[in-house]
């Protein structure tokens, strides 16, 4: 982070913190409970926005050396990561051209071809058909080259594999996380690896999720016994950045840093960070760790989450850290973090009781309309696309 909009953000914290005010937005805001419900409304998101813009498919330790790969889904697709020989990533939809049979059943792996169970075309990592049983004779006139492995637009950056989960084209990924990109470089995430991981599906719409990890508000009453003590009381701001947003919620012992040691102070040191890359990748920023949050939005009412602790493996924030250690961490931070969630189904079982017709969402949760508002703008922005 630039080191004056560090110590900005800290000077803004610490006098509101001083003044016992919040950060405010300017009204408040409305989120109609049909956005969170509607199964027309989740394939729009689907097709508009979650198959149209960056995941973190996975991190960087995941596909370390040349011919290892990875499977995963990306919102809905079966999608295989390799590294060729070369040292590049790709992604490839997980189906062979022939007869749409899944290429790879293993998780993961080392392997510089793939063979498909079922009549045996074979692919090279880098995505070229380059073998199939009588393949001359069957199949003449077809050219060999033109039934490579479907691509997927891809990028190995700040740490981990970005997806776009629309076959074939590109993406411009450098310009959509420009905003960002120095602050996520600054975090040094390819030199870290996954001491500790969850993965569970959970029953709340994905934005509900998202809106849970972007406000404070909550804090002193939903993490009363876990994490409230060390937060100050509804105290956070935000800023958007493009289409992703940056969350700072801050320690109660910011508001008690001497002046004269301000050329030391740091950021993480006194905060969490919540950098939201829109649409479904969140990192929580820690004093010497990250959690890399990702969904994968199953349906409406539906979500899977990963949850990873990152680590790093080297230099002043590994040392004298045990493999115990952030294990300890991890679970910290899982026992949060699963208050959040069980809150969100919780949220997600009542929204059908015509209790609501929309939600509120104070001046200070303005980060949870902003981050609904860019949801909107991605929608229309699609119809307008369409043809009339």
């Amino acid at each position: 982070m630039d080191r004056k909009v560090e110590l900005e953000l800290i000077d803004e914290l610490r006098r509101l913190a001083a003044s016992q005010s919040f950060f405010l937005d300017e009204v408040v805001a409305r989120s109609p409970i049909e956005t969170y419900l509607s199964e027309t409304r989740f394939a729009r998101e689907r097709e508009a926005i979650l198959r149209r813009l960056p995941q973190a498919a996975a991190h960087v330790s995941e596909l370390a050396s040349t011919g290892s790969f990875l499977r995963c889904d990306v919102h809905g697709l079966p999608v295989l990561l390799t590294r060729d020989r070369q040292g590049i990533v790709h992604a490839f939809l997980n189906v062979c051209r022939h007869r749409g049979a899944r290429l790879v059943e293993a998780v993961s792996g080392c392997a510089h071809r793939f063979t498909c169970p079922y009549h045996g075309w074979t692919y090279a990592n880098s995505g070229p058909l380059v073998a199939a049983p009588h393949f001359e004779s069957g199949f003449s006139g077809i050219d060999k080259a033109g039934i490579s492995l479907k691509p997927l637009p891809v990028k190995e950056a700040f740490g981990f594999i970005w997806v776009v989960g629309g076959p074939g084209g590109t993406f411009d990924f450098d310009g959509y996380f420009a905003p960002l990109a120095d602050e996520l470089d600054a975090l040094e995430m390819a030199a870290m690896t996954i001491a500790a991981e969850d993965r569970m599906d959970c029953d709340a719409n994905w934005k509900l999720l998202i809106e849970g990890g972007i406000e404070s508000y909550h804090f002193r009453v939903a993490h009363r016994d876990t994490i409230a003590p060390y937060f100050e009381d509804n105290l956070s701001s935000y800023r958007a950045l493009g289409p992703h947003l940056r969350s700072v919620l801050p320690r109660t012992g910011m508001a008690a840093l001497p002046e004269a040691t301000r050329d030391g102070w740091r950021m993480r040191d006194h905060a969490n960070l919540v950098y939201t890359l829109f649409p479904t990748t969140q990192l929580l920023v820690q004093q010497d760790h990250v959690v890399w949050i990702r969904q994968e939005p199953l349906g409406p009412g539906r979500t899977g989450l990963r949850l990873a602790t990152l680590a790093p493996t080297g230099g002043a924030l590994a040392e004298g850290k045990s493999d115990d250690y952030w294990r300890r961490n991890h679970a910290i931070t899982m026992m949060t973090l699963e208050e959040d969630i069980r809150i969100g189904e919780g949220i997600h079982a009542g929204l059908s009781s015509g209790a609501n017709e929309h939600f509120l969402f104070g001046r200070f949760e303005g980060a949870l309309d902003r981050f609904n508002r860019t949801v909107t703008d991605h929608l229309d922005a699609a119809a307008a696309r369409k043809p009339a």
